[in-house]
């Protein structure tokens, strides 16, 4: 395919981003003396701020996101990636994720929860675009699968997460009182859109597992919150669980359905052959 000048843009951008991207994530671990994003804003996004905030093991995911763009962005400057369809559909996108994400935190530290949930919505909007993208297409390699379709999977199933626990964490400071309603039913409901929500990327993308395993561990680790921290919440807990079972489940079923119907085809080709 020949190549573009915007070919070189796209890749000098995407690196640019990813530097943004880990000084953010570095000024968010409180590594430049910053306050950590689970003590800024008054630990509003702490593990127990609210019921669906994930007990603090869940966090350590962000160091294999933060790691898959490293090796995306790496991949994308191989000469056979500069003009590859996939990282013309994709770069741009991702480099604005990876900005967006730095202005994520950046909000959070400076106590803006209003604006860090607009953020992380629209980085939201950004991930699922490129889902929508590379899901259209295969990998041409097993290297490709895992650092474009594995890194961006697992970077929007957390994402699709932390929405949830980002939104209720500045309802909660903001003074919502539920509207009369217990804060489990809240959870509860949030949780069902969830596991509906991650069912549906599982169909759409043809059973990618990472995607559906980054949302069940977000919500096992809110499983485990409910059940080992304040607040504890029997009923959000529960919900979490099966939510990712579900999501999970969802994700292997689609998978195993495609792999049957791939050697079905390809047995029914070969006795054709034969005849």
């Amino acid at each position: 395919m020949e190549t573009r000048s915007t070919d070189l843009a796209r890749q000098i951008t995407v690196t640019v981003s990813l530097v943004i991207c880990i000084v953010g994530s570095m000024i968010g671990v409180g590594v430049f003396g910053g306050t950590p994003i689970a003590q800024a804003a008054g630990g509003a996004l702490a593990a127990d701020s609210t019921l669906l905030a994930p007990a603090t093991p869940a966090f350590s995911i962000w160091s294999v996101v933060y790691a898959g763009l490293v090796a995306f962005t790496v991949w994308q400057w191989l000469p056979s990636q500069r003009a590859n369809s996939r990282q013309r559909s994709l770069g741009w996108i991702v480099a604005v994720s990876m900005v967006l994400n730095a202005a994520w935190i950046l909000s959070v530290q400076a106590g803006l929860l209003l604006v860090s949930v607009v953020i992380i919505l629209a980085l939201l909007v950004t991930l699922v675009l490129a889902f929508l993208r590379y899901s259209q297409s295969r990998a041409a390699s097993w290297v490709e699968a895992i650092v474009v379709d594995g890194t961006l999977g697992l970077y929007l199933g957390w994402t699709s997460v932390a929405v949830c626990a980002n939104i209720a964490a500045a309802l909660k400071a903001s003074g919502f009182s539920g509207l009369g309603l217990r804060p489990e039913i809240w959870s509860v409901a949030v949780l069902v859109v969830v596991a509906v929500v991650g069912i549906a990327l599982a169909i759409k993308g043809h059973g990618r597992l990472a995607l559906a395993a980054a949302i069940a561990w977000g919500l096992v680790w809110i499983t485990v919150g409910r059940s080992t921290d304040a607040p504890e919440s029997f009923p959000t807990a529960v919900a979490a669980a099966v939510a990712a079972a579900l999501v999970l489940g969802a994700a292997i079923t689609v998978r195993a359905r495609g792999v049957m119907a791939g050697a079905g085809a390809g047995l029914g080709a070969g006795v054709s052959a034969h005849r």
